[in-house]
């Protein structure tokens, strides 16, 4: 049977409302595989990663406990300094995986797709895949490529492209990475400080 959603907790004038969580994380074990280097840097360093890869059930039940109607699951970047091949099969990997979840479940999910930005005209492409043959709502990004700024003229054919197909573009911070040496320690400063600071700074 299929899990109901949760009870009508949220409400505005009496009125029930639906609760969607913007930033729900998603890791698709297959696109880790494809890295082709040591480590597992897809893997955030915090707790809960395993809940990253996401067993439907188990994720559905977490949802209703917490009342969440709707999530919307994205990917953080890090494939921003890969090769243009791998880093096309990599999200090629993840925005199936995340078009399959939201076919699943699609009165629970939907998702942003992955963009190698660092190759905007293939990023102009996935997007196109990803919107009007995937049904993505938009995609994530993060909040600069390789330290290069969303300004740059060259990434300008993948915001107009995003405007044409009127989809969202979703920030997500990844710390400042100019000021990580002064980021260390025990104050995990590179979240409390640096991921506010990479969106505005992109925003710029």
């Amino acid at each position: 049977t299929q899990a109901k959603p949760p009870a009508g907790r949220a409400r505005l004038n009496a009125r029930r409302v639906r609760t969607v969580k913007l930033e729900a994380h998603c890791i698709c074990r297959d696109a880790i595989n494809l890295r082709g280097d040591a480590g597992d840097t897809g893997r955030p360093p915090v707790k809960g990663v395993p809940e990253h890869f996401i067993v439907i059930e188990q994720r559905l039940k977490e949802m209703d406990a917490m009342a969440i109607d709707i999530e919307v699951l994205s990917i953080n970047p890090f494939w921003y300094g890969k090769d243009r091949d791998t880093a096309a099969q990599i999200v090629k990997v993840q925005n199936e995986k995340l078009a399959e979840l939201c076919a699943a479940r699609p009165e629970r999910f939907g998702a942003f797709a992955s963009l190698s930005l660092q190759y905007p005209d293939l990023a102009v492409e996935q997007l196109e895949t990803a919107v009007r043959k995937q049904g993505l709502r938009g995609a994530a990004i993060g909040g600069s490529v390789l330290g290069e700024d969303f300004s740059d003229p060259k990434f300008h054919p993948v915001w107009a492209k995003a405007e044409d197909l009127g989809a969202v573009l979703f920030i997500h911070p990844q710390s400042t990475p100019e000021l990580a040496k002064r980021f260390k320690g025990n104050g995990w400063l590179s979240i409390t400080i640096g991921n506010p600071l990479d969106p505005t700074i992109a925003l710029q």
